[in-house]
């Protein structure tokens, strides 16, 4: 190895803290891509020694073994190999390994090891094993593997800075050992001559697991940590909301008391303003989102949930792996999809893949927000709940049984009876990191930022330039609107989709929003802003809607945004990971099918009873 190891690679099992290593070695010097030619999420931080050397640290897909079974392992061993197209092989791996579960993690030690690459042990949550009394022989483990062993604690300020000097010095290259024949023989020996533990697991962990993976109390545990989760997204976010667009309508005045009644004026507040601000408004709902789904993922909770919902999802035709990557969806059907690479069976990752667009994702959520804002009265219910809250947690789980529905469903027309045992790894519980989870949402804000200042924007001004143009004549009798492009094209669709209760300018809505579900709510605000007519404020749509709108009208387009595939990235993404357009086609049809259908019965329904 040269003086400088310009690239180093963490390497690892899924829930050793290899990430939370990483986002320690790097704190905010990283950025996330994807690698070339896939869409396996790519981490990638700078890093300075001791020495003052930068050095470039690789986040490798968590890996149970280089013998590859799904996507991410197979990105895994293609990088330590030098196989991946454009990624040069490390100059140095670090293998992180769990020091409270090092039966598992030491096969995978043993692996790495054997590919012959300069190599360090990073012996993580060596805090917890203490905790434990487990007692971990660091310097006859070193011995034993022939390579350094260096014990971390990713979640301390200083819990790394020992590996920092390690990656420092200069390490000889080791010559390619073989892997053993018997890679669980070799573990035993090594558990038996370095590590001593006194029980298997940890005695908190057993307490706690007592009830949370109990078949009844832990179900019931898990339903009220979900319900709880929405009730918070919606209560607590509420003053972030009424402050962001308190500053939006206050800016909106006074650009227009600076300027003149013009095109410049209408473009930035009724286009550039009042359209993005409309979206920007419901961040604070996303992130809460997001919080608690990285507080759970942090604490352990996460597998031990698919665990429990393992019984659940096997009868619809999924197992309980397939309860992350569904979850996951709950902020992003992308990533979503993509992380449904971790289920080994095509078949099951098939079905995951399809039914992923049915959970309630966060670009959902301003929709949602804004229909329950204008319709749904601010009531408590029995005195405690709040019934906003209420019904946007029915709108999570009217997803979540559809998905279930559509997965049986799938199940029936396959004909396919068989079901996969489930093998999960029960990680212990731990604190969630402050550093770690602040990280993951700032990633998220910056995210969906970069969404409103670039796609959401350019689409708002768009939608504005077509409500605006052509300017109507003197002697045209109708709204000024209704003579643009946009006012045209909505006419057109109207008839389509009156039967559903939608009318022009909600047809004009969804248009842009297939590029991104929460453009609806910025092109809806955009064409009200453009129609307004006097001294009607700019952005207060909530109001106009619920002036304008019939309460069958809002259901119907709620129960739309619960199954409509109203996101043209969710598509990309089932192309690419199933590279079939067939695949593409038919969740296009049953998608929209099935949003159709369901909006249809809803506004019958709702016209019938109010």
């Amino acid at each position: 190895m040269s003086a400088l190891a310009s690239q180093v690679a963490l390497v690892g099992n899924p829930n050793c803290g290899k990430t939370a290593l990483f986002n320690r070695l790097t704190g905010s010097r990283q950025k996330v891509a994807n690698y070339a030619g896939v869409t396996v999420e790519r981490k990638a931080g700078v890093i300075r020694t001791p020495s003052g050397r930068q050095v470039q640290l690789l986040d490798l897909p968590g890996a149970y073994s280089l013998a590859a079974t799904s996507p991410d392992e197979a990105i895994t061993r293609d990088v330590c190999l030098g196989r991946m197209a454009g990624e040069a092989r490390p100059d140095l791996l670090v293998c992180v390994a769990d020091a409270t579960n090092l039966r598992l993690h030491l096969r995978f030690v043993l692996e790495v090891r054997a590919l012959g690459l300069p190599m360090i042990l990073a012996l993580n949550m060596c805090d917890a094993a203490e905790k434990r009394g487990i007692v971990v022989d660091r310097v006859r483990l070193e011995a034993e593997l022939g390579v350094p062993v260096i014990e971390t604690i990713a979640v301390r300020a200083d819990g790394a800075a020992a590996l920092m000097a390690r990656i420092d010095s200069e390490l000889p290259p080791l010559a390619p050992s073989g892997a053993p024949a018997d890679l669980h023989a070799e573990v035993r020996r090594l558990l038996a001559v370095a590590v001593q533990v006194p029980r298997p697991t940890g005695e908190i962990d057993d307490a706690i697991d007592r009830w949370a993976l109990h078949p009844v109390f832990g179900l019931a545990l898990l339903a009220v940590v979900m319900f709880l989760i929405f009730q918070a997204v919606f209560s607590w976010s509420a003053p972030l909301q009424d402050g962001i667009d308190a500053g939006v309508s206050a800016l909106a005045d006074q650009l227009k008391a600076m300027l003149p009644d013009n095109t410049l004026r209408s473009l930035l507040v009724d286009g550039m303003l009042v359209g993005t601000g409309s979206v920007v408004v419901f961040l604070p709902q996303i992130l809460l989102l997001f919080l608690f789904i990285l507080v759970l993922e942090e604490s352990g909770y996460l597998p031990r949930a698919a665990f429990l919902l393992d019984r659940l999802m096997v009868g619809a035709g999924l197992t309980g792996r397939s309860f992350i990557p569904l979850l996951s969806s709950f902020a992003c059907a992308v990533p979503g999809i993509m992380a449904a690479r971790t289920i080994q069976d095509p078949r099951d990752r098939l079905a995951t893949i399809l039914v992923a667009p049915l959970m309630t994702c966060s670009a959902r959520l301003p929709v949602y927000a804004l229909l329950i804002g204008a319709f749904i009265p601010k009531a408590t219910v029995a005195g405690l709940f709040n019934l906003q809250g209420l019904v946007l947690f029915g709108l999570y789980v009217a997803g979540i049984v559809s998905a279930l529905v559509v997965a049986y469903a799938m199940k029936l027309i396959r004909r396919d009876s068989t079901e996969h045992a489930l093998l999960l790894e029960l990680p212990s519980y731990r604190v969630p990191h402050v550093t770690d989870v602040l990280i993951g949402l700032w990633e998220r804000a910056s995210v969906f930022l970069k969404r409103v200042g670039g796609i959401i924007l350019t689409l708002t001004v768009l939608l504005w330039f077509l409500s605006t143009f052509p300017a109507a004549p003197a002697d045209f009798a109708g709204p000024a609107i209704d003579y643009s492009y946009a006012g045209r094209i909505g006419r057109a669709m109207e008839a389509v989709f009156a039967p559903i209760g939608f009318n022009w300018q909600i047809c004009i809505a969804l248009i842009p929003g297939l590029a991104a579900r929460e453009v609806a709510v910025s092109s809806l605000a955009t064409v009200y802003a453009v129609a307004a007519t006097g001294d009607e404020a700019a952005g207060q749509l909530l109001p106009l809607i619920a002036a304008q709108w019939s309460l069958a009208t809002a259901l119907s387009l709620i129960v739309w945004y619960v199954f409509a595939p109203q996101c043209v990235s969710t598509l990309a993404v089932i192309r690419r990971e199933t590279r079939s357009w067939k695949i593409v086609g038919i969740a296009t049809v049953y998608l929209f099918a099935l949003a159709y259908g369901a909006s249809f019965l809803t506004f019958r329904i709702a016209s019938a009873w109010t």
